[in-house]
């Protein structure tokens, strides 16, 4: 097949996964350990059953209308939020409370793709009768029996390797499924419809170059033969943009420019005297919603650029981190909310909006909410974008060099992470008990929450019957330096004014699983995870809401009070959200199972399927992961070169790219790093405020990035 091959998936495959997922050492001849096998899928065969190419058995999807893309997901699952609201809801019980510990796998299938360390497995799959449509973090995409397993076809993307325009690890959140084609944005900027049937590309098109800084990760939205696809590369000096095309032929039919240009409305909250709003960023990250009743399109978006350095781009900033509502057939600007003022933190608001109808004083009101990284949920009339339960603006300490906003909106209710230090805890500067808006400047300011804490991109759900939204979050302290002397960046070229350091009081983030009451906007629970939480939710009206995590497990949880009710280790880190389904009667949970070492996680790329018939058990890793602390380190010849790409991968953020710290005091510098067999024991095993990385590297790149460290850093 054109762009890609279909496969055949092998058990045998797992236990590769596994030995690469631990770093070790496998012998030429054979692995070094057993593994239970996995799935049996075999070789697609075409549909005149004579080997030779034919019409693969793929059901096409027609032109989804507005009721079928509204309507609760049963037999499938046709677009990203389970429907244009983005509710991540499922109506199927017989999954529930009193069965999920029953449980288990009816198959594993490796993709064959995005296997390595810098990449992360964020996509919700989607399914239309019988088939699994699911991306890789490299953009390859795959279509997948439900009963068998079997890959129908896969189309891979050949991304080109010296993509560096990505802010964090390289990914992709979904694809969009529409009258017969199968929609693809890719990190190199273009999107793509291949057909449904065969994986083959229709049509291409370059939305923007990712030389450039623009990127695209989040999964497109079909709708009324449009496909809709947000930009990325907030960190890059792009100029943020969502666009419509036509689904037919990918033709451009409408764009709006998240920072607004000349003669444009919001174009005053930006200087005047400077093209500073070029670089202005605000990216989309996120599948929109619409409300097809009122035609209306809903997004949010991230952060303004230079992020950490406010004082060359005086103004609020519109729209960046803000929620807007657009025409969805025009692209005309109807409202926007503001969730930030000026943000100088990070606070972008990449949580997908989530719409549904709340009676508020006898009155069903219609809902827009969007959970941010500031730890509150926002929630406006999607009508008119006015506050459905109050929002107070309120003032902020102020920093004359940031140019900082005089006062930020507090919605009315409770936050879902701590937003305070309640006390010096010692080996920081703390500032006004690191309240959220303490601003900084050239001295490190501590910040809670902070940088990727609250609500990230991991999309929350919403339980119609309870008016209950679940919120994947993170409790992050962090501070915040300046880059006093920025200047404006060639094309491509980082730019976020400053850097940011996770806080030495604060050694590890704490995940956050809360459930929010959409009619009082207060908390009912809230459920503490030791690791970040980093997966997207799915509710169901069992009472069941699935997720993943960072230590490899699928969970369900008790959507009354969080309560685990059930957990599978699948071996890798769990960063996509799943899909709820039912086929012939038979209700199922697929969710991806990709990881990245990046963030000290185990790395895979299978795609598991679960019922209550299933019989795959989960994944033992207790005795590799003890095998591994164990095995030797640094018996070569270290590679330097590899070494450095490590280390920048993993080690910049807090030690800065010459070991210098970031920001002054987040970490010890590494000047004094002298002794190989020191700094080769820490990275293995970790510190007090460092994490270990054995269970992530292998034993040649700890060797590698401590060499490098030793060699090249310290002196």
């Amino acid at each position: 097949m054109k762009n890609g091959r279909v496969l055949g998936v092998l058990g045998c495959s797992l236990a590769l996964g596994l030995a690469v997922f631990m770093g070790l050492n496998l012998p030429s001849s054979g692995f070094g350990f057993s593994a239970p096998q996995r799935s049996t899928a075999t070789e697609a065969v075409p549909a005149d059953g004579n080997g030779e190419k034919g019409e693969l058995r793929v059901p096409l999807a027609p032109a989804f209308s507005a009721r079928e893309l509204t309507a609760l997901p049963e037999e499938g699952w046709i677009t990203n939020g389970g429907t244009l609201f983005n509710q991540r809801y499922s109506p199927l019980t017989q999954i529930n409370r009193s069965n999920v510990a029953g449980l288990k796998g009816v198959w594993e299938v490796h993709l064959e793709s995005a296997t390595q360390g810098r990449y992360r497995g964020e996509a919700q799959p989607l399914v239309y009768q019988g088939v699994i449509y699911v991306i890789s973090a490299a953009d390859d995409v795959l279509a997948i029996e439900v009963k068998s397993g079997r890959v129908l076809w896969k189309y891979e993307a050949h991304l080109d390797p010296e993509i560096n325009t990505v802010c964090c690890v390289w990914t992709s959140r979904g694809v969009a499924l529409g009258d017969g084609k199968i929609y693809v944005g890719q990190l190199d900027g273009r999107l793509v419809a291949l057909d449904q049937g065969t994986g083959e590309p229709l049509w291409s098109t370059q939305v923007e170059k990712w030389q450039e800084g623009y990127t695209i990760t989040s999964a497109p939205l079909y709708y009324n033969g449009l496909v809709i696809t947000g930009i990325s590369g907030g960190e890059f000096g792009i100029r943020g943009q969502i666009t419509a095309y036509n689904a037919q032929n990918g033709r451009m039919v409408w764009r709006f420019y998240t920072v607004p240009g000349p003669g444009e409305f919001g174009h005053e909250t930006w200087p005047q005297d400077s093209e500073i709003w070029k670089k202005g960023a605000a990216p989309v990250w996120q599948t929109p919603a619409v409300d097809p009743s009122l035609g209306l399109l809903y997004f949010s978006t991230g952060n303004p650029g230079p992020d950490y350095h406010g004082g060359i781009r005086a103004g609020d900033n519109l729209f960046a981190t803000a929620i807007v509502a657009l025409e969805a057939d025009t692209g005309k600007y109807r409202w926007h909310f503001q969730e930030v003022h000026h943000d100088i933190w990070d606070y972008d608001a990449p949580n997908p909006v989530v719409l549904f109808d709340l009676e508020i004083d006898g009155v069903l009101r219609k809902a827009a909410a969007q959970a941010g990284k500031t730890g509150w949920v926002y929630i406006l009339d999607r009508i008119t974008g006015e506050p459905l339960l109050g929002i107070e603006e309120r003032p902020v300490p102020q920093e004359p060099r940031q140019k900082t906003s005089p006062t930020q909106p507090y919605p009315l209710g409770d936050a879902f992470v701590p937003q305070s230090i309640p006390e010096d805890l010692g080996g920081d500067k703390l500032v006004n008990q690191g309240r959220i808006y303490t601003p900084f400047w050239d001295e490190e300011v501590l910040v809670r929450p902070g940088n990727r804490g609250g609500a990230n991109w991991p999309p929350s759900s919403y339980d119609p019957s309870s008016h209950y939204l679940y919120v994947c979050a993170t409790d992050r302290i962090a501070h915040f330096v300046v880059d006093a002397d920025l200047a404006l960046p060639s094309l491509g070229e980082r730019f976020r004014g400053g850097m940011f350091g996770i806080a030495a009081l604060q050694p590890e983030n704490r995940g956050i699983v809360a459930a929010m009451d959409m009619r009082s906007n207060r908390l009912v629970w809230r459920k503490e995870w030791k690791e970040a939480c980093y997966a997207g939710s799915v509710v169901t009206a069992s009472g069941l809401l699935f997720m993943g995590k960072k230590d490899g497990n699928f969970v369900a949880l008790d959507s009354r009070n969080g309560a685990t009710l059930w957990q599978f280790q699948t071996a890798a880190e769990v960063s996509g959200t799943a899909t709820v389904f039912q086929e012939d009667g038979q209700e199922y949970v697929v969710v991806l199972s990709a990881g990245a070492r990046v963030d000290g996680s185990g790395e895979g790329d299978s795609l598991w399927l679960f019922s209550l018939s299933g019989t795959l058990e989960p994944v033992d890793v207790t005795e590799l992961t003890s095998a591994r602390a164990e095995l030797p380190v640094l018996d070569r010849t270290p590679d330097l070169v590899a070494g450095k790409r490590l280390y920048t991968t993993h080690c910049t953020s807090c030690h800065g790219t010459s070991g210098e710290r970031v920001p002054a005091g987040a970490q010890a510098p590494l000047e004094k790093a002298l002794d190989l067999a020191k700094v080769v024991n820490q990275v293995r095993r970790g510190g007090i405020y460092m994490p270990a990385f054995f269970n992530t590297l292998s034993p040649d790149e700890i060797g590698d990035v401590s060499a490098y460290v030793t060699l090249e850093l310290a002196h």
